[in-house]
């Protein structure tokens, strides 16, 4: 069986049995006046350890709120990549595709199919990232991408900006289709 702290303090020599025997009878006095009402519990210890408690469950709330967040996050991350996987494009052609990704700023080069290269024109088809290579996808897969990471969309024509405008002075000129830049 484990002994007391005194009859451990005592086997270590730094009390004596007078010294121990002194402090069961304040401690017997104490809580005697304590159960008469003469004198106040000490709960100032009982009000930390009840702080202490709830600083702990607070503290634990927030651990488990940012692991959820992970786990959500990755989840996400998950469903990105397998939609991208499953709904890719094969792109393998000899014409240059030049898109800017704004995630590097730098100005990419891809080499597509003629087709391909008019349907990411008109914006029928998106280039999204997948990892560190680029993946050809149709609009509406990357718009479903887009609402769970926007940031894996890297090149989106917009058709709405390749209509001219009444008023363009240089509306008589078009682009040439065989432009390439």
């Amino acid at each position: 069986m484990a002994k007391s702290l005194a009859d451990q303090l005592l086997g270590a020599g730094l009390v004596d049995k007078k010294k121990v025997k002194q402090a069961k009878q304040e401690k017997r006095i104490q809580t005697k006046q304590v159960l008469k009402g003469h004198l106040e519990a000490d709960t100032s210890s009982q009000e930390r350890l009840a702080q202490q408690r709830a600083e702990k469950a607070e503290r634990d709330r927030q651990l488990n709120e940012q692991r959820v967040a992970e786990e959500r996050a990755k989840a996400i991350r998950a469903q990105v990549k397998q939609m991208l996987q499953q709904s890719k494009q094969v792109v393998a052609g000899d014409v240059r595709f030049s898109f800017t990704d704004a995630r590097t700023r730098k100005i990419k080069q891809m080499y597509v199919t003629a087709a391909i290269q008019e349907q990411l024109a008109r914006g029928q088809l998106v280039i999204c990232a997948d990892n560190d290579s680029y993946v050809v996808v149709p609009r509406n897969v990357a718009d479903k991408v887009a609402e769970r990471a926007p940031d894996v969309v890297i090149f989106v024509a917009e058709p709405s900006a390749q209509q001219l405008d009444e008023d363009d002075p240089y509306k008589d000129f078009p682009i040439p289709d065989d432009l390439m830049w």
